[in-house]
């Protein structure tokens, strides 16, 4: 029943080696001609391209940078609003279409070359280090990389040409005295110098060795005529295996997982539960690995998709959730800023004493060497008064002890004689004052920075403080568990109504009032979802959907408390069946508990209450001649399936929904089977609104959140870790 409860970790390599961009270059291919819809950045390490061919759905092109490229279909939540980088590439890009895929060399860098109009615009996809992903126009200039970086030997920053990084080597190419060179001139094992020199990756250096047969630790040098001969044999025979090759090989732990996995329909999502089986995918083979428990497949993009794609797909809701620091967004912030006004306060005390101290020994030497500055002075006040400041600084240059001047201070920058009596340290003398002047100077600016040193200590002091007292109440919100609700300028479609979740994932909405009734029953109750309503007048109209509903995403971020669920909006929660009424009978029970609860039997002081389901067919708003209906209401005909003697509880959890901190209501035993963090919610006479604000305020929620999810009329909870 709690199948959507399982998950899986990724144990695989996530990066791709210059043989992997091979085969996916030449994959890509096959999307040439397609269109640019859309970009997006669902999170800051991802973009991802939609582009559609004629006649075929579109697919998504998913770049993870610095480490996989390839191609899914998979549905996926994306930001409402694009990243500025995402705005840049659409109005480029929009409706563009794909005219080329390149790998550069043989390198880890692929080019997506689109015609828009008069010219080319490029997407260039570096796959190494950090990675990047860079909009380039038709004449080699960066229109905006994802990140600007700078490296020895590159600058990738908007508005420069792009350049590539130099090439390694480019086995397509080998001939055997570039090989040797590479061999020569690295003392490092053979499989770092093919791992890293060579730029093939560690496995596919590891697989040159094992076909060459040669030890990987043998240092690279020191290779015989044979052994390298065998070793060039070996990478010839990797490159026509890449290239001769349709098909990419998935190698899994165990002959179980094999037999598991040609069982399972290929067009289900039930392969992704067992892809924590798999070791290696590699579109050559590797001859030291297990030839007993191998999977074909169509294409390494598809091996990654099938591997990473669920981790992939949820890169929004990540996004999200690693802006939920377990103390809140907000004081995450704070302490971040106060963390680094802290360093920049230290910093600047650093300056301070170091000005200081530079110019006490300053004003010291300007006394030290008095008659020498007074020299200095002298002389070019004699100067000034014959000639202007122009012409004497001109002829300055032949003159060592003095730098440059500014008429415009009337300042100039004199030496001073060092040990052998050349001119040393420079200092800057005004020109209308004394020696004595200019040395005190000097003492003052020193006593200046000093006590701007003193002023900053107190200020870092003050900031040591208050980042204590917030590192403090980190600890303390940690400690409780407590989410930070940011204030949202949209809410999921089914908030507008009341809503909870039932055993196998599935959504229930309810009528809030008159109105939502009426458009829960005209526009939320498909042909396949059951319509539930309580035995009493005015009882919200309910409808148990199919198909929406929410699954455990496997992969969250570690910023979400202990005990918070983080859950997914999907809108297939019961593939394979094609009614409400194939649900399990359990399913059926909670969703009329829910359904009673919502009603005034709530208040009413009962026990228990009774529930009907009825098809959507049944329910209308047609009556009777001279009759009528008013807002809200219905008639259902036919045959109704009752419930009787239904109890009034529910359960509240703590969960994270696509990236949003919510209560989720349920029965307590489904709650409670989810949930770690739950309590138990029973009719009472206490104000909602007080037990409501009890909830958000120990749990860091939303109190309008906590209110619209409780059952109508007075309640009280029993803790079972929903308040810490």
């Amino acid at each position: 029943m709690y199948d959507f409860l399982l998950g899986w970790d990724i144990g695989m390599r996530d990066k791709f080696s210059s043989f992997d961009v091979a085969r996916i270059v030449k994959e890509l291919e096959s999307m040439i001609g397609a269109r640019m819809r859309k970009a997006y950045q669902p999170h800051y390490e991802q973009i991802v391209l939609k582009l559609n061919r004629k006649g075929l759905p579109s697919t998504d092109l998913v770049i993870v940078r610095g480490k996989r490229i390839y191609t899914s279909q998979r549905d996926r939540p994306m930001p409402s609003n694009p990243s500025q980088f995402a705005m840049l590439i659409r109005k480029h890009l929009n409706n563009a279409r794909l005219m080329e895929v390149n790998q550069y060399g043989f390198d880890r860098i692929i080019e997506l070359v689109f015609e828009r109009g008069i010219g080319e615009i490029r997407i260039i996809i570096e796959l190494f280090r950090d990675g990047n992903v860079l909009l380039v126009d038709s004449a080699g200039i960066i229109i905006q990389p994802l990140t600007h970086v700078n490296y020895s030997t590159r600058i990738i920053k908007k508005g420069l040409e792009y350049a590539t990084p130099p090439a390694s080597l480019n086995p397509r190419k080998l001939d055997r005295f570039a090989l040797d060179q590479l061999l020569d001139e690295s003392e490092h094992d053979l499989i770092r110098t093919l791992a890293v020199r060579a730029n093939f990756g560690a496995l596919y250096g590891s697989i040159a060795c094992s076909n060459a047969d040669l030890e990987e630790s043998i240092i690279s040098n020191l290779l015989t005529i044979e052994e390298r001969d065998s070793l060039e044999k070996s990478i010839n025979l990797m490159v026509n295996e890449l290239d001769s090759n349709e098909s990419v090989k998935i190698w899994l732990d165990s002959k179980d997982s094999l037999e598991k996995w040609t069982n399972l329909d290929p067009d289900t999502e039930d392969r992704d539960l067992l892809a924590g089986a798999i070791i290696e995918v590699c579109p050559i083979n590797i001859p030291y690995l297990e030839n007993n428990n191998i999977f074909e497949i169509e294409s390494l993009s598809s091996c990654f998709d099938l591997i990473y794609g669920m981790h992939d797909a949820a890169a929004f809701i990540r996004r999200e959730e690693e802006k939920l620091v377990s103390t809140g967004k907000g004081d995450g912030e704070r302490r971040a800023k106060l963390t680094r006004r802290s360093e920049q306060q230290s910093l600047a005390i650093g300056r301070f004493i170091q000005r200081a101290t530079i110019n006490q020994e300053l004003g010291k030497s300007i006394q030290d060497n008095w008659g020498h500055v007074d020299d200095i002075l002298g002389q070019f006040n004699i100067a000034i008064k014959n000639e202007s400041w122009q012409s004497i600084e001109n002829k300055l240059k032949n003159i060592s002890w003095i730098g440059k001047i500014n008429p415009a201070k009337r300042t100039i920058v004199a030496y001073l004689p060092d040990e052998d009596g050349d001119p040393g340290a420079s200092i800057t003398l005004e020109v209308d004052k004394n020696v004595h002047q200019n040395a005190q100077r000097y003492f003052e600016d020193a006593r200046s920075q000093k006590n701007k040193a003193i002023g900053a200590k107190k200020a870092l002091e003050n900031t040591e403080l208050s980042k204590n007292m917030e590192e403090k109440k980190a600890a303390k919100n940690a400690a409780a568990g407590r989410l930070k609700s940011s204030k949202r300028n949209k809410k999921f479609w089914f908030e507008k109504f009341r809503w909870g979740i039932l055993a196998n994932g599935n959504l229930i909405i309810g009528g809030n009032d008159a109105k939502g009734n009426d458009n829960i029953v005209k526009k939320h109750l498909s042909s396949n979802d059951l319509y539930f309503h309580a035995d009493l007048h005015g009882a919200p109209s309910c409808s148990l959907k199919l198909n929406e509903g929410f699954e455990i995403n496997d992969f969250t971020s570690d910023n979400i408390p202990e005990g918070v669920i983080s859950l997914k909006i999907v809108q297939n929660i019961s593939e394979g069946i094609e009614d409400a009424r194939e649900l399990p009978s359990e399913t059926h029970q909670e969703a009329a508990q829910l359904a009673v609860c919502w009603s005034r039997a709530w208040g009413s002081g009962n026990a228990s209450a009774t529930v009907f389901h009825a098809r959507p067919s049944q329910v209308s708003k047609t009556t009777e001649s001279g009759e009528s209906l008013g807002r809200g209401s219905f008639v259902v005909r036919g045959k109704r399936n009752w419930y009787k003697d239904i109890k009034l509880e529910l359960g509240m959890g703590i969960g994270v929904i696509n990236g949003v901190p919510l209560p989720i209501l349920g029965t307590a035993e489904t709650i409670s089977k989810i949930f770690p963090r739950w309590a138990k919610i029973i009719p009472s006479k206490e104000k909602k609104e007080t037990i409501a604000n009890k909830i958000a305020k120990m749990t860091g929620l939303s109190q309008d959140d906590v209110l619209s999810c409780l059952p109508p009329g007075g309640c009280s909870i029993q803790n079972h870790g929903l308040i810490p």
